[in-house]
């Protein structure tokens, strides 16, 4: 059964074509004239308008118009006494779905508004269809998006146009389960200040879509939708709307965050083989490749912002004993609990790395030579007062020599950083040994501190 609304100036045709419709099942709504035809379509929810095209008010094109300008969705039959190609021709050109010339009989009508509701129906398959496959395309360019911050860029546009929100802001959930932000679009700066505390006790561990009332800003209602992979809960997105979101937008938008979260787990899992590629196999800490990396980066920056950063260079005494003497798992063990006093002396933010063999170097972040030399000082006292393998029952006592070179104290240049911290260090090399040297311009090591070289190694 459908709706019908039925136009007719003439009771007699109202009636005729009314009760033809009404045999079949339908439901008829008839009227007179263009504006009560105008007024029953912006009331009422209707399938299929049948319209006469001559009416004393005006011409029943204009009816035809405004339905498909108005009411897209609404299929027209139109009915006419004029016998010609002309006014058929201008009907089915503005969007008809069919031409009937009075004298009309019931199974042509009722035909008619069958194939008008039919080609109504497949329009309306045709559309999902196509959003279907939208849906789709939007989807896999999300979730094959490999950098973070086109990734929020491109997920906030499609959460905007597929979810029919004024707004939208995306979350990921770190490694401790905690949002923090990944992107939004169509938010100030101001009001995301206030939107992030507000929203963030929403952003737990729920894995239903909500929605979430009286958010502060121009939109009273927020959707909030879980970025789920399997069961994992990586992230959320949350979409804006000055009412309730619309009917069906829920499935639509629970797709993209699907997307999502698989955008962010291959986003997760590129970093963890980067790690791998960037850490020593044995010791754990940032290798020779990580280090010319985070050189360049820090190089960057510092001639950016006029900062100041330091390199240490050190190198174990006399290890090669250790290897001799307990051979070459012990002095594996000895390097691994190395790097873990190394990592005690510094700070997270600075970069210790193992050079090769016994040799390690430290970048000391926003550390100018005097701060650097410092650092270097409390490692190598650590060190010496380090006793190694203890709990293997070896109590081993070792020493090492530092260089020290800062940026842009003793040079500009990545390559001559490294050499001339490199260089003090084997300065102390030759020497006493357990000992800080400071670079010089040079070229030349200046020393900093000698100690005694240690007993027991």
């Amino acid at each position: 059964m459908a709706r019908i609304l039925l136009l007719d100036d003439e009771k007699l045709a109202q009636t005729l074509y009314g009760d033809y419709l009404r045999a079949v099942g339908h439901e008829v709504t008839a009227v007179s004239s263009i504006q009560e035809a105008k007024a029953a379509l912006a009331d009422g929810r209707y399938d299929t308008v049948v319209t006469d095209l001559i009416l004393p008010s005006g011409d029943g094109m204009e009816v035809l118009r405004h339905t498909k300008e108005h009411h897209p969705g609404i299929e027209v039959v139109v009915i006419t006494g004029l016998d010609k190609v002309d006014p058929a021709v201008r009907a089915i050109k503005s969007g008809a779905a069919e031409y009937l010339v009075k004298p009309v009989a019931p199974e042509v009508l009722q035909h008619a508004v069958q194939r008008a509701l039919a080609t109504r129906e497949l329009l309306r398959e045709n559309a999902a269809l196509r959003r279907y496959v939208s849906l789709l395309e939007t989807g896999q360019r999300i979730s094959t998006t490999l950098d973070r911050s086109r990734l929020a860029e491109a997920a906030c546009a499609s959460f905007l146009a597929m979810g029919s929100a004024d707004a939208v802001m995306l979350f990921e959930h770190d490694s401790t389960g905690r949002p923090r932000q990944l992107g939004d679009q169509g938010v100030a700066g101001a009001l995301r200040t206030s939107l992030v505390p507000v929203l963030t006790p929403h952003l737990g561990t729920s894995r239903e879509t909500r929605v979430v009332e009286e958010v502060p800003g121009p939109w009273p209602r927020a959707l909030v939708v879980p970025a789920l992979d399997g069961e994992a809960l990586l992230g959320h997105a949350v979409l804006f709307y000055p009412g309730s979101p619309p009917e069906g937008i829920a499935e639509a938008t629970s797709f993209l965050a699907r997307c999502l979260a698989l955008a962010l787990r291959n986003l997760g899992r590129i970093a963890e083989v980067e790690d791998l590629a960037y850490l020593d196999d044995l010791t754990h800490l940032f290798n020779t490749r990580y280090l010319h990396l985070v050189l360049d980066r820090e190089l960057k920056s510092a001639q950016q912002t006029q900062g100041v950063f330091s390199l240490l260079f050190l190198d174990l005494d006399y290890f090669k004993t250790i290897n001799d003497t307990h051979g070459h798992m012990v002095g594996s063990q000895v390097l691994v609990e190395m790097a873990r006093v190394l990592k005690g002396c510094v700070r997270d933010h600075d970069v210790a790395v193992r050079y090769g063999g016994d040799e390690y170097v430290v970048l000391l972040r926003g550390t100018d030579s005097g701060g650097a030399l410092k650092v270097a000082e409390r490692i190598r006292r650590t060190v010496e007062n380090h006793r190694f393998l203890a709990r293997e029952g070896q109590s081993m006592s070792l020493s090492t020599c530092i260089g020290v070179a800062s940026f842009p104290e003793h040079t500009r240049d990545k390559a001559t950083l490294l050499d001339l911290a490199d260089r003090a260090m084997y300065r102390g090399k030759k020497g006493t040994r357990n000992v800080v040297y400071m670079a010089a311009r040079d070229l030349e090591a200046t020393p900093e501190a000698r100690h005694s070289q240690p007993t027991g190694s």
